[in-house]
């Protein structure tokens, strides 16, 4: 009997409703939990780094490419690096020689770019070899160079297929093999030179030009002052 009254005290006691104190234990569990969700759910930051690494990868196929000219000097040979008829690639080029004359063309809107010999047409590439070779079509990967500006304000150029290869030539002006080149070697470092009478004979669309010099209108206070200067007076 008492086991029953236990037992119908305690359905009795399951079957009563919420008191305030389990109400508000209840509440805070759900708050907490939307708390949890939401600090969850909240996205980050867009990694701008991150976009531009991964865009500079991609060919722009899209924007006009903008073109520069100039010379790339090695810092080995201490000549300028030239593409030959022939198709090979050296170093040995003086200042304003015609083979040595590159034109440079953007191939996204990061730092590679696509080297070409104005002379020659030639586009300079890379084979799985690490050989520096001059191509007429210059649109797959081995002809893409990554600039990479170095402390010492010098340039090394990084083939976008063959990551970690960079173009380099020995004090001869010889191309020297990619994949024995690393980007702190003096073999791999260049300056960006513009051919010798370049700013004399052409102008850039983007160059600056010398502002005129204003020229102050007279007043007749001054013209009656310069026609007493012009008659001795």
């Amino acid at each position: 009997m008492s086991l029953n009254t236990a037992g119908g005290q305690t359905r009795r006691e399951l079957n009563r409703p919420a008191t305030p104190s389990y109400e508000i234990q209840f509440r805070f569990l759900q708050l907490a939990a939307l708390c949890f969700y939401a600090q969850n759910s909240v996205q980050s930051p867009p990694n701008f780094k991150q976009h531009v690494t991964e865009q500079s990868r991609l060919s722009d196929r899209m924007s006009r490419r903008l073109t520069r000219t100039y010379q790339l000097y090695s810092r080995t040979s201490g000549k300028h690096v030239q593409v030959l008829a022939n198709r090979r690639v050296n170093a040995n080029g003086d200042d304003g020689a015609a083979h040595a004359k590159l034109e440079v063309e953007t191939d996204s809107f990061g730092s590679r770019v696509r080297i070409k010999g104005m002379k020659t047409g030639y586009y300079i590439c890379m084979n799985r070899k690490g050989k520096l070779i001059g191509k007429r079509k210059g649109r797959g990967k081995d002809c893409i160079f990554t600039e990479i500006v170095l402390e010492n304000n010098y340039t090394a150029l990084q083939n976008a297929k063959y990551e970690g290869w960079y173009m380099a030539f020995t004090r001869k002006g010889r191309p020297r093999k990619a994949s024995k080149t690393k980007q702190h070697q003096r073999e791999a470092h260049f300056m960006k030179r513009l051919p010798r009478g370049h700013l004399l004979s052409e102008r850039r669309p983007f160059d600056t030009l010398p502002l005129p010099v204003p020229v102050q209108p007279f007043s007749k206070r001054t013209k009656h002052s310069h026609q007493l200067r012009s008659e001795g007076r």
